[in-house]
């Protein structure tokens, strides 16, 4: 009788092998992901913190024609599911025992919105605009500028407590390279002058 070589036997248990390496991965998947979240929570509540949310669900893409600021009947504005999501927003992060320190928004109603369902606390931060965190969907030349203006405003964040943004998907991109869906906020932390991604959640 031929005893197999080593190299027959591997060819012959490869797919078996192959069909536990995916049921394990399938299984591992999930684990690594809540873990992640987990990292991500906890690094939104240490000191310095900064989190960038994209406004909740406002459904539609950019803005109408003839968009003027302060007039929320020009502008695309959150649904009634986003409202109910902007107000998730806010009671996780306080369940959590997320501190915020203050609550900046873009000058769209969609954001000052968000900010204002999210995080009407008489006794926290009153929410305030910052021009640097608007929208340039419709004026993409403004991006490089706009953006570092922008990430100064966050390098100068010293806290107490955890800064939250509420701004635009093009914006949080353009300062991080992810692309966060509505209601999701990007975790930040400042390292040697710069800013670092630290994880996603989404309430």
């Amino acid at each position: 009788m031929v005893r197999p070589t080593s190299f027959h036997w591997l060819s012959t248990a490869r797919p078996i092998w192959a069909l536990l390496f995916t049921l394990c991965a399938g299984c591992a998947g999930p684990a690594f992901a809540q873990d992640a979240n987990q990292e991500a929570w906890a690094a939104l509540k240490a000191p310095g913190a900064i989190v960038l949310f994209r406004h909740a669900l406002a459904p539609g893409g950019g803005d109408p024609p003839g968009l003027v600021l302060g007039d929320c009947t020009t502008q695309r504005n959150l649904s009634t599911e986003g409202r109910e999501q902007a107000r998730r927003m806010g009671d996780v992060l306080r369940q959590r025992g997320v501190a915020v320190g203050a609550v900046w928004h873009s000058q769209w109603c969609r954001t000052h919105h968000t900010a204002q369902l999210a995080f009407a606390d008489p006794a926290g931060p009153v929410p305030q605009a910052q021009p640097a965190f608007n929208s340039f969907f419709a004026s993409p030349q403004a991006e490089a500028a706009q953006s570092e203006q922008a990430r100064r405003l966050l390098l100068e964040w010293r806290g107490p407590g955890t800064l939250v943004v509420v701004t635009h998907q093009v914006n949080i991109t353009a300062l991080t390279g992810v692309v966060p869906q509505s209601g999701e906020g990007v975790v930040l932390h400042q390292m040697a002058g710069a800013l670092r991604v630290q994880g996603r959640v989404l309430p």
